[in-house]
């Protein structure tokens, strides 16, 4: 009997379907993927699970049993646990208050046992192999601090089944290791993984059977065993895989960013050029891109934009000069989540003195056009968009500025292939018209898909360049890796 069924699903939002007759199946030790793209139901289906909202049509069971009038308190004490791609920390407690409040069952007032929780939160922590002081207020945490935090929480319910969202959006490769190793461990102790991944290269290494949702309806579910990428690009989207790397070749230009010994970085990039940043994480490369746009100014070295020295000491001098920055973490530092679409397009065109209104909402309806962005409004929150429609609106708002260099830190983090695909496209556009673009990616495929040159960093320092004809990922792989024994990874 399986873990947990949904059965017969259905689900609308102002009369639009977003689920229709959905069924799914969760076997006990198994890793269920469930896949599609942004707006293909997944979320919806998963609150429905996890008692968030509540299905019009079609029944949750758990065991076997029926599940009524399911709410996020009641599946909790029924063994589901959620692990989602934003963490829900309370900023001004502590990793180990985060954790204790989600494993902990103690009466209102009763003793707190300081020692035993400090080392319980330790004990969940070392068992993901994160490396992180209890102590510490969770308001300081980094992102990826932040997620694994979110699984320590889940993995100490000690639940039956677990709902994993990107839980590996933002974490190294060892992270990825080390939570797929705790996985393993879920599941020989006869757990359920319902595991949610835009990563389509991460499934044949934890998953035992694949979901599809497209446009709300599910598609196929099939063994991991019998698939691959290709095929499951397929089921979401209907197109082959080749499209979601619509590398355009364009006529290559002027050299526009010249770095000489910029804290022991050379590096050109001409108009028309994507040059790819490579390198395993804490390699430097955000620090690099950091570094261009002026948050953490350089300390040795020149700079040329377009032949000219400039100096960069801030972030405003780099957008003066004509560089825009996309950064890793869009929803933390790219946009602001409150601010409207049209606030966050026009954040960095604003003028002194009295603000043009009509201007700014023209400025944004061009660029919702132009970028083809999904939202009901330029005047609805940039929260309640999807994350690719939301990485439209921070590249708007840096194209409102016609910069003459784009840096794109992860810039298809976090979004699904659809999204992917239109914003390389984008990326094509722009080299066409004669921007330069440095693009920052973890993902080998992304690299090789859309770059013409490949800079691979190693330990602060590019380790070596490589053409288009040129480049494999072992090539990649091989620059990357640290010279000396002992280095930081």
């Amino acid at each position: 009997m399986p873990l947990l069924t949904a059965t017969g699903i259905w689900k609308s939002y102002s009369g639009v379907a977003a689920l229709r007759n959905v069924n799914f199946a969760l076997n006990s030790g198994e890793t269920h993927a469930l896949i599609g793209e942004n707006g293909a139901g997944k979320s919806t289906l998963i609150k429905i699970i996890t008692g968030a909202i509540t299905a019009e049509k079609g029944t949750v069971s758990i065991g076997g049993n029926v599940v009524t009038a399911a709410t996020p308190g009641l599946m909790k004490k029924l063994g589901v646990a959620a692990i989602y791609q934003q963490p829900s920390l309370f900023g001004q407690l502590s990793v180990a208050e985060n954790i204790a409040l989600a494993v902990e069952h103690r009466r209102a007032w009763g003793r707190i046992d300081w020692r035993w929780r400090n080392q319980q939160a330790r004990q969940l922590l070392d068992r993901i192999g994160a490396d992180i002081d209890v102590s510490r207020e969770a308001a300081s945490l980094t992102m990826p601090e932040q997620q694994l935090v979110e699984i320590a929480k889940a993995v100490g319910t000690e639940a039956k089944i677990f709902v994993m969202d990107e839980p590996t959006s933002a974490l190294t490769a060892k992270e990825v290791d080390n939570l797929f190793r705790v996985i393993a461990e879920l599941r020989g102790r006869g757990a359920g993984i319902i595991y949610i991944s835009h990563r389509l290269e991460e499934l044949p290494r934890i998953a035992d059977r694949i979901s599809v949702l497209r446009d709300g309806e599910a598609i196929a579910t099939r063994h991991m065993k019998d698939v691959d990428r290709d095929e499951l690009v397929r089921l979401m989207v209907g197109r082959n895989v080749s499209a979601i790397f619509p590398k355009k070749i364009v006529p290559i230009g002027e050299t526009v960013l010249r770095l000489r010994g910029v804290n022991g970085v050379d590096l050109d990039i001409r108009a028309g050029e994507i040059v790819g940043l490579a390198g395993l994480a804490g390699s430097g490369r955000t620090e690099l891109a950091d570094t261009i746009f002026g948050l953490t100014p350089a300390t040795s070295g020149t700079i040329e934009l377009r032949g000219t020295p400039v100096v960069i000491d801030s972030p405003h001098a780099a957008i003066a000069a004509g560089i825009g920055y996309v950064p890793e973490d869009r929803r933390q530092h790219g946009l602001v989540q409150e601010m409207t679409v049209t606030e966050n397009t026009t954040l960095a065109s604003l003028p002194a003195g009295i603000l043009d209104f009509a201007g700014e909402r023209a400025t944004a309806n061009e660029f919702v056009t132009k970028l083809g962005t999904k939202t009901s409004s330029i005047n609805a929150p940039v929260a309640t968009l999807s994350g690719g429609n939301q990485q439209k609106v921070v590249l708007s708002r840096w194209l409102s500025k016609k910069p003459v260099l784009m840096i794109l830190d992860e810039p298809t983090q976090g979004i699904d292939i659809g999204a992917k695909s239109e914003v390389h496209s984008l990326m094509g556009d722009l080299t066409a018209q004669g921007m330069a673009i440095l693009m920052i990616s973890s993902e080998l495929a992304e690299v090789l898909g859309m770059s013409d040159r490949i800079a691979v960093m190693s330990e602060g320092r590019i380790a070596g360049i490589l053409n288009r004809p040129d480049a494999t990922q072992e090539a990649i792989l091989t620059l990357g890796l640290p010279k000396q024994s002992g280095a930081a990874k």
